[in-house]
């Protein structure tokens, strides 16, 4: 761990190099990496790298801390400091900037600043028509403020703190209102804008819009999908799956998960968040209806892929391509 910087008592930017100093694979803009955390009783967790993508000395990711979490971001502000080891992934994308975009229209709420950093390092580079919109609480809790400032200077970008008030924040309804052709919108934050960005452009075409999810939110149509293999959700109805190169046909009862079924049958899957955010488990599928409960494909994808770990099946049956 090279430094590790403050943005107020809850977020902390993490600097990290190779331990023996070598360069780090690139990456593209809206790249996260899974982060061991540190005594291996947490799991992983995933993280949106902050630095420029051409960058190659070091990565950086920021984590805030979640009182009411699953414990992996308290976890990392107490075991990780200053020339501690960690360990991570190669990066992955599901969050890529659309080369076609005449222009880029950028929202962020909270630490969903993150993947914008990485954005905002290409699009200047580029030279490339873009504007970023970030509501955050206060200025003492903004992440990254130091790089926004200049950017707002030049009115590419503008703040918006609401002091707790999401009323007194940006107005979505007026800044999503008119969408112009070839404009794509990215957005990422917590739960609630999440929401709010997705009803305020919901009249955006869906192939011009994209976002990424940090957790799962909850709405009358993922309510009762979230997790694996957790009975009190009651997932739904059984169905079947076939695996396409071996043509066995597998149940998946109304109460267990895709890839927990098929991990019973010795057919191991990677998967990370087993929650539909991180798209690590995505899997193609060749023939049926998919019931899409993840939070990371996009339309496109969903017509030839799939998350195991939280999509069921409309048709009775679905043919893998595994």
């Amino acid at each position: 761990m090279k430094s590790i910087v403050s943005y107020g008592p809850d977020i902390k930017c993490y600097e990290v190099s190779e331990v023996n100093r070598n360069d780090l694979p690139s990456f593209e803009p809206g790249s996260h990496i899974d982060v061991h955390v540190p005594g291996g009783d947490l799991g992983v967790r995933q993280y949106s790298l902050c630095s420029d993508p051409k960058e190659k000395a070091y990565y950086r990711f920021a984590v805030q801390r979640e009182a009411a979490g699953r414990g992996g971001s308290r976890a990392i502000f107490e075991r990780v400091a200053l020339n501690s080891e960690i360990s991570i992934s190669q990066p992955r994308n599901n969050f890529p900037l659309r080369t076609t975009a005449r222009r880029h229209l950028l929202l962020s709420g909270g630490i969903g600043i993150t993947p914008m950093i990485s954005m905002i390092f290409e699009l200047e580079r580029q030279g490339k028509d873009y504007l970023i919109h970030h509501c955050a609480r206060s200025p003492e809790s903004t992440a990254f403020l130091d790089l926004l400032e200049p950017l707002v200077a030049k009115g590419r970008a503008f703040i918006h703190w609401d002091n707790g008030d999401p009323a007194n924040g940006l107005n979505l309804s007026a800044a999503l209102k008119e969408f112009e052709d070839g404009t794509h919108l990215y957005y990422c934050g917590p739960p609630g804008f999440m929401e709010a960005v997705s009803t305020a452009s919901v009249h955006w075409p869906s192939d011009s819009v994209h976002r990424e999810y940090f957790s799962p939110t909850v709405n009358p149509t993922n309510l009762n999908s979230l997790g694996s293999g957790n009975s009190e959700y009651g997932f739904g109805p059984p169905f079947q799956v076939k695996i396409a190169s071996t043509g066995k046909v597998i149940d998946v009862p109304n109460d267990r998960s895709i890839l927990s079924v098929l991990r019973d049958h010795g057919i191991e899957i990677e998967a990370q968040c087993e929650l539909g955010v991180c798209g690590t488990c995505r899997t193609g599928y060749l023939a049926g209806d998919p019931d899409h409960r993840d939070f990371v494909l996009e339309a496109d994808e969903q017509s030839c892929q799939m998350t195991l770990c939280c999509s069921r099946s409309k048709s009775p049956l679905l043919v893998l391509d595994l």
